[in-house]
């Protein structure tokens, strides 16, 4: 899901640039208030977690590859302004170390890995868990959570690159940058999260959420009274 450098148009890796150090600033603003000094190892090892679990890239027909994110999971723990720091950390870090993801699309993936996805899923498992009394309703939730917030972030994506020959191409129809339209684009991203990695993510979340559930419920933020600091 790690978009390269060269798939982009400065069409579309700019603004996505400028919303995420946009949305990077308030998230450090929010994390000072809501996170408390206890809960800041737990956000560096999800920072940490994120980084290995993402470094697990699975070859797949058609080319490409796939992998869980993490977003999810953190975000239900932390918040998911506290999940766009991590994940963008472990992004950032990939991209800039590692070459997973390209320079000019770091704004890309971190809008879309580390702001899009922690958003959508946590929101959603706030809407299908409600009482953390429930288990098996939270645990579900917290499934289907990671699951969509995947799946969801693997069409976003998929709709960036597809779009590419659309808005950055030469006079003859010829694309600048990804060469793929969204005909191509979406299925070959859709396909094997849906079926594959989606379901990955939703375990991890599921599995890692009971085991807060089970042994610090109110670490979990999610059940925290108006997404307060324990402390506060």
């Amino acid at each position: 899901m790690h978009i390269p450098d060269g798939y982009l148009s400065p069409q579309t890796y700019i603004p996505l640039i400028g919303v995420f150090v946009a949305t990077a600033a308030v998230a450090v603003r929010k994390v000072k208030n809501e996170v408390s000094a206890r809960n800041i190892p737990y956000l560096g090892m999800a920072a940490a977690f994120a980084f290995i679990i993402m470094m697990f890239n699975l070859p797949v027909p058609g080319g490409t590859t796939g992998h869980a994110v993490g977003s999810a999971v953190i975000a239900i723990l932390f918040g998911p302004w506290a999940a766009t720091i991590a994940v963008s950390v472990a992004l950032i870090i990939q991209a800039l170390v590692f070459g997973d993801g390209g320079i000019t699309a770091i704004g890309a993936n971190c809008f879309n890995m580390a702001v899009f996805m922690p958003f959508v899923a946590y929101y959603l498992f706030k809407i299908l868990s409600h009482n953390p009394a429930k288990k098996v309703r939270v645990y579900i939730a917290a499934f289907i959570s990671g699951y969509i917030g995947l799946v969801f972030t693997a069409l976003l994506t998929a709709t960036e690159l597809g779009i590419q020959p659309m808005i950055a191409s030469t006079s003859d129809g010829k694309a600048l940058y990804c060469p793929y339209d969204l005909s191509i684009a979406i299925p070959a991203m859709a396909i094997e999260h849906l079926l594959l990695f989606g379901i990955v993510e939703g375990i991890i979340t599921a599995l890692i959420v009971s085991y807060f559930l089970k042994n610090e419920p109110g670490i979990i933020y999610a059940f925290r009274k108006g997404g307060k600091n324990e402390n506060q």
